[in-house]
């Protein structure tokens, strides 16, 4: 027979599901805007459906979805469940079977990825309530980037601030994970060259792969560094945040609201955190806002080249990456002097591959799956 496991992704206004069946996913869904005018959206068996709800927490969003995969047949002969977890710190580097430790010390890391691993955990802990024996998987978003040389991780901090774990860790390793596995269908052997990956949504990083293994990251110690996102602000002068504590008299915790949920598209735009609104948006600070985001993507992609010597390939993924042809075309505007050319009607198809005969780079637009890398997870440890 063979095995299903049900994958959860929690954030903290979202929790999105699977339930695989070997490498098939009978079912997929998400519970959005929780704590507010939540939806309940779900795709199985060529069926789709939208349920509009109350406000729901983590545990009333679980609840609902469990009775709902229930009373379709999908949690019958569940082996395991499998989820997102973003920091797996010094302590994990693969995917690992959660017991009474493993929960312990993953607390330990929520205060480095405040908007997410408390959510992560709160489904971890709501499943085990309603599924008391059922074996969970942890798998870690910071796991891919382990393969990254010493150099890249560090900070130029004193030695023994390192050695007690603060340094570079980067984030969206399911996602890169995914979009390594795929990207040989896709362009071939140019799969293992010098390759960049835009992850860029609501959170937004790239990452520099050789050999389609992580060698650099733009996200370090939390999911605040490197680009500019939705609501986070994306890498900003230490000295600013000195400023604001020692002269304007913030504290530690209204400067983590300013830097996690007031600043990004959000802040620049004083309008929204969806990049989709901005572009529609005729405002001025909105376009401000677009353009420096794609300026931030465009520095970093500099960056990242470097570290890898050139570039071969540029993949975008997640929401705005894979959604928006335009900050495609802006961004790779930008890198025209890597060799970058677009195909503006491929571009407007949405892909996979959207560069021009003529581009020495490859440019691709594709669906990224964490679900589906956890998913292969909970299979290998324990199918």
């Amino acid at each position: 027979m063979t095995r299903r496991y049900l994958v959860l992704n929690a954030g903290s206004s979202s929790l999105k599901f699977a339930v695989y069946e070997g490498e098939a996913a009978r079912a997929r869904g998400e519970v959005e805007a929780m704590g507010a005018g939540s939806r309940f959206s779900v795709r199985a068996g060529g069926r789709s459906a939208v349920h509009d709800g109350g406000a729901f927490s983590h545990d009333a969003a679980l609840s609902q979805l469990l009775e709902w995969l229930r009373g379709e047949g999908h949690l019958a002969d569940v082996a395991g469940a499998g989820h997102r977890v973003v920091h797996g710190g010094s302590d994990f580097a693969a995917p690992v079977v959660i017991d009474a430790d493993v929960r312990r010390r993953l607390e330990a890391y929520a205060p480095m990825a405040p908007s997410h691993q408390p959510y992560n955990l709160a489904a971890i802990d709501a499943l085990a309530r309603v599924f008391p024996d059922l074996p969970q998987i942890a798998c870690f978003d910071t796991a891919f980037h382990e393969t990254q040389p010493a150099v890249a991780t560090a900070f130029a901090l004193p030695r023994a601030l390192s050695e007690a774990g603060v340094r570079r860790y980067g984030f969206h390793g399911l996602s890169y994970d995914y979009i390594a596995g795929v990207l040989p269908q896709h362009i071939g052997a140019r799969a293992d060259g010098r390759v960049v990956v835009a992850h860029l949504g609501h959170g937004a990083s790239m990452c520099a792969m050789l050999a389609r293994r992580s060698i650099a990251t733009t996200m370090g110690f939390s999911a605040l560094d490197g680009l500019m996102m939705g609501t986070r602000s994306g890498a900003v002068d230490p000295g600013v945040l000195l400023y604001l504590l020692e002269q304007k008299g913030m504290s530690a915790a209204a400067v983590s609201r300013l830097l996690y949920d007031e600043s990004g598209l959000l802040g620049v735009s004083g309008e929204s955190d969806d990049m989709r609104t901005l572009l529609a948006s005729g405002s001025p600070h909105a376009r401000e806002a677009v353009a420096l985001f794609v300026y931030r993507i465009a520095r970093e992609l500099g960056s990242l080249a470097a570290a890898l010597g050139g570039l071969d390939a540029l993949v975008f993924t997640a929401g705005i990456g894979e959604g928006s042809a335009e900050i495609r075309a802006r961004v790779c505007a930008a890198a025209a002097w890597l060799g970058v050319a677009l195909d503006e009607k491929a571009n407007a198809r949405g892909g996979p591959l959207i560069s021009a005969a003529s581009s020495k780079v490859a440019v691709l637009a594709l669906h990224t799956d964490e679900e589906t890398v956890i998913a292969g997870a909970c299979r290998a440890l324990l199918g």
